[in-house]
């Protein structure tokens, strides 16, 4: 359910909360991920490496891809007012980030803090594109069974520089068709905030493990359809529970995307977006099934989510 802001950290904080880095004890972590949503249209993959600095710091460096390929461009589909369908061509929507992440211990016994330093390049087939900047933040305080954690994303907002190029011949085939010509300009992602809490509870002889976590999302960019909305700002939940056999086994289970959905007779209903996953460890190595909007709430397709993990120490 996304409820993974404050849990135990390893390479793939470097994107939810680079100070949970600081609970990685292996000299290097690779992690890779990959996920298809929509039916396979998109396409969205994550690689990330995190090593050692010294015994108070850590770093990472993290990749993202999330794209549509073999999108059909029609811009040229009438030819003499006939349509031929061989002048149809293909392109990519592709968003790229390229994120450096850096963790270090404070003064402060159990306070961990971080944060991101994110590249981003987006680009339409070979006729628009985008470089952008941004920066996150983030804390991470541990005590006793408990963990709380807050993450700041675009901290000073992160802005897309966006620019076309286009040929004389689209210029005028966009025109002729009734369409504007697409414009540069800056694209602004706003900051958002993002506290979490989870605590871990052992039985049977500490073989058995329940970590339960809730979070909420604060944003402030105007109304959305979330479970406590208003125009001044915006509160959306995530919750998630994990059991763990032996640290070996795990099953997880979480709910997001709560949002207010209104019928065709006027009638509203809460709904909400359901995920299942399960997670295995072989000594070094783990691999992480989930299945986003698990039971297909509303228009949103089910989503497969693989992950995996290798640990590597020096002897």
């Amino acid at each position: 359910g996304s409820a993974v802001v404050a849990g135990p950290g390893d390479v793939f904080s470097s994107y939810w909360n680079p100070a949970g880095l600081m609970d990685v004890s292996d000299n290097l972590q690779i992690g890779l991920m990959h996920n298809e949503q929509f039916a396979g249209i998109a396409k969205h993959d994550f690689g990330a490496v995190t090593f050692g600095l010294n015994d108070r710091s850590r770093a990472a460096i993290s990749f993202i891809r999330m794209g549509i390929d073999g999108i059909p461009n029609t811009l040229y589909l009438m030819q003499d007012g006939q349509i031929n369908y061989n002048l149809i061509k293909e392109f990519s929507a592709v968003d790229y980030a390229f994120i450096g992440s850096y963790a270090t211990k404070t003064k402060i016994e159990n306070l961990d803090i971080g944060g991101n330093v994110k590249i981003i390049r987006r680009v339409i087939g070979d006729f628009g594109g985008a470089w952008g900047f941004g920066l996150d933040a983030s804390a991470l305080y541990k005590t006793g069974r408990y963990r709380m954690a807050v993450q700041a994303f675009d901290i000073t907002g992160t802005f897309n520089a966006w620019t076309y190029k286009l040929s004389d011949a689209d210029k005028q085939q966009l025109l002729s068709t009734g369409n504007e010509l697409p414009k540069g300009g800056l694209e602004i992602t706003t900051p958002r905030l993002a506290l979490g809490i989870s605590a871990l509870y052992t039985l049977w002889s500490e073989r058995l493990t329940i970590r339960p976590e809730i979070n909420a999302d604060f944003t402030t960019d105007g109304q959305r359809n979330v479970l406590l909305s208003s125009s001044l700002f915006n509160l959306d939940p995530r919750i998630g529970l994990e059991l763990g056999y032996k640290n070996l086994l795990f099953l997880r289970g979480g709910v997001n995307r709560f949002q207010r959905v209104k019928d065709f007779d006027g009638t509203q209903s809460l709904t909400a977006m359901p995920s299942i996953g399960a997670g295995i460890r072989f000594n070094r190595f783990a691999i992480d099934y989930a299945l986003g909007n698990a039971f297909n709430q509303g228009f949103i397709s089910m989503s497969n989510i693989i992950s995996l993990k290798l640990s590597v120490n020096r002897k």
